[in-house]
């Protein structure tokens, strides 16, 4: 049996060389940084620090398994006199992408996708039996399954075929699907959104409501729009004020917390509309249907309701659940004509909440508000998803008067719960703008 003597030397040798370990710890993570590589075309790596036009240098043998957008910890060079500071990679936080698009090709018997994105500097290989049926030339998607070094090219998998390269399905696809959006839901999420759908209103809901079914209300969206998300309500109150109700679907009631449906919007975090698609936070069972506030059908929503005059002051409001009858959906163009012809279909809502929409705006603008508004710009598609010709989307009085009736209800709910929650215990999460930064405001 060994045995040992540990000496007060010994102690004290242990003591010293853990101090300098620390020490060195300590050195090391003064030197490194967090940050977003970016790739250029001459396949090296910059990293830009906040609030500064300096960028710190990351040559190509230096990225390790980074690719363009990664988020990453560098260790910093020592600064050279008249050159910019230049790293290395030695850890990936996250990834940007959650796979590659490209071509597959072929060459000596090993398979390999190319990614069209030219920053992405490194072909993937992929073995045999990890195809999944995809053959030379076709466009398809991958992901990394094995990269441990950048001595070695990374091994992959291919998720899906997508078609022939340059073709408009194939195309899209590919854009969608490296950003992490797919139209196709895994099938528990499908079950779970038909059986929702299919569930009658029952009577036991409805009287937990404020029943507004009676109460004018339209939807005015886009003329392509496939789902119809809020809707407006007016009605004329004997004492010559307003009552106007700006509603949201009600979806929280259709996806209930911890079921794949809530999982799976979690997952995706907002709907994407791309030229000639939209890929939907949440199946078409409830994105286009049960939660469409669609013209001539009872929905249930939460709801903003405010007793107003025709300057815009509010005396009153209300927040709750509620169940709405929209009675007709105007397109953006189809509203704009009424209000400017002063005829048609809800002429008097229509007129009297554009009035009001405007001393909203101009409240708002004499309290500091800024414009930001710019153009948008809309492709018209042929049969073939090929853009044909493009225009600039007018923007009037119709897009004006939701984007104000929206930004009431935004405005009375903040302050609705700010006071609330000074009395009460809870958290209530607000959006807001940080100062801008110097370097940008000066480029302004």
């Amino acid at each position: 049996m060994w045995s040992y003597i540990i000496t007060p030397s010994y102690i004290l040798q242990v003591v010293c060389y853990t101090q300098k370990v620390k020490k060195d710890e300590k050195e090391k993570l003064k030197n490194t940084l967090l940050g977003n590589i970016i790739i250029t075309y001459k396949k090296e790596g910059i990293i830009r620090i906040p609030e500064s036009t300096e960028i710190i240098e990351i040559a190509h043998d230096f990225l390790g398994t980074a690719l363009n957008g990664d988020a990453v910890k560098i260790l910093l060079h020592p600064k050279k006199p008249g050159l910019n500071q230049t790293g290395e990679v030695v850890e990936i936080i996250s990834r940007v992408k959650v796979g590659h698009a490209g071509i597959l090709e072929e060459e000596n018997g090993i398979f390999y996708l190319h990614p069209s994105d030219n920053r992405t500097y490194v072909d993937i290989v992929i073995p045999k039996d990890k195809l999944n049926g995809a053959e030379v030339g076709q466009k398809v998607f991958g992901v990394i399954t094995d990269w441990k070094n950048n001595e070695r090219p990374p091994v992959g998998e291919i998720k899906k075929v997508l078609g022939k390269p340059f073709e408009n399905e194939a195309e899209m696809q590919a854009i969608a699907l490296e950003k992490g959006f797919d139209s196709n839901f895994p099938k528990e999420v499908t079950e779970e959104a038909r059986k929702v759908a299919n569930l009658d209103l029952s009577k036991e809901e409805i009287s937990k409501r404020r029943d507004l079914r009676s109460t004018t209300t339209i939807t005015i969206d886009p003329v392509d729009a496939k789902d119809f998300d809020d809707a407006i309500s007016f009605t004329a109150l004997p004492s010559g004020k307003f009552e106007v109700g700006v509603h949201i679907a009600d979806v929280s009631h259709f996806v209930k917390k911890e079921g794949f449906l809530d999982k799976e919007a979690r997952e995706r975090g907002t709907s994407v509309y791309l030229v000639d698609r939209t890929i939907p936070m949440l199946p078409e069972e409830l994105s286009n249907d049960i939660c469409s506030l669609k013209p001539g059908e009872d929905r249930l929503a939460f709801s903003a309701i405010f007793e107003m005059d025709k300057e815009g002051n509010v005396s009153n409001r209300w927040f709750g659940k509620t169940i709405i009858h929209s009675d007709k959906r105007f397109t953006y163009e189809e509203a704009e004509i009424v209000i400017k012809n002063k005829k048609g279909s809800y002429s008097h809502e229509l007129i009297t909440l554009n009035q009001i929409a405007k001393k909203l705006h101009k409240r708002r603008f004499e309290k500091g508000a800024i414009s930001l508004e710019h153009d948008e710009v809309r492709f018209v598609l042929d049969e073939d998803g090929k853009p044909v010709s493009v225009y600039v989307k007018e923007r009037g009085d119709s897009n004006k008067m939701i984007e104000e009736l929206m930004l009431l209800a935004n405005r009375e709910v903040a302050e609705f719960i700010s006071k609330k929650r000074r009395k009460e215990e809870g958290v209530f999460l607000y959006r807001i703008n940080d100062l801008p930064n110097k370097e940008k405001v000066k480029d302004v």
